[in-house]
């Protein structure tokens, strides 16, 4: 199995990226959000997710920026009724955060929006992913927290898990005290997400 693919990005488009790694392009499948992360790289790492498919037995590698995209992408195709090109879907109209925050939130109708959920497959996903994502089997607890927001959040994600929140929770309330202000310190974070907890 292959776990991740570095070299030379050799092409990139919307839907697709091929790593040159030795002379040899690996091409792959991609969201949008791999393609935001990656455009402007000349090198690039791109994660691995092989799928099967069932009817004809033909394989395709799906490619993801980050190992919590690609954890995402396994979890979505987990969902009963929902294939790989619909996960890739989802992770295209909506960002990590987003779609947790859509499940924790259980807004169907956000859900609905994306191509091709209806509203069954929408209750479905979340029905099916909220408990993991409550759990924090969806991400490892390293990645809830974006690599910008750096060490001033997790100081602040830490002490709030000391008072007795629940990751997810901080986790979100983290990230929309960042969003508003970014440049908050660990005292400013811990205060306004206190409110929002």
């Amino acid at each position: 199995m292959i776990e991740y693919i570095s070299g030379k990005l050799a092409t990139l488009t919307p839907t697709m990226a091929v790593i040159d790694n030795q002379g040899i392009g690996y091409a792959m499948e991609i969201s949008l959000q791999t393609y935001d992360a990656l455009q402007g790289k000349q090198e690039a790492r791109v994660y691995i997710q092989r799928q099967v498919n069932p009817r004809d037995g033909s394989e395709v590698d799906y490619g993801f920026a980050t190992p919590d995209e690609r954890e995402l992408f396994r979890q979505i195709t987990g969902v009963s009724g929902m294939g790989a090109a619909s996960a890739r879907m989802v992770l295209s109209s909506l960002s990590a955060e987003e779609l947790r925050n859509a499940i924790l939130g259980e807004d169907v109708n956000r859900l609905k929006g994306i191509k091709g959920i209806g509203l069954k497959t929408a209750q479905r996903m979340v029905l099916e992913l909220k408990d993991k994502i409550i759990k924090g089997d969806t991400v490892n607890s390293d990645v809830l927290f974006r690599a910008d927001a750096g060490a001033v959040a997790e100081e602040a994600s830490t002490a709030l898990q000391m008072l007795g929140f629940s990751k997810p929770n901080i986790s979100k309330a983290v990230q929309a005290v960042l969003k508003d202000n970014p440049g908050a310190n660990v005292e400013e974070i811990i205060k306004s997400a206190l409110k929002r907890l």
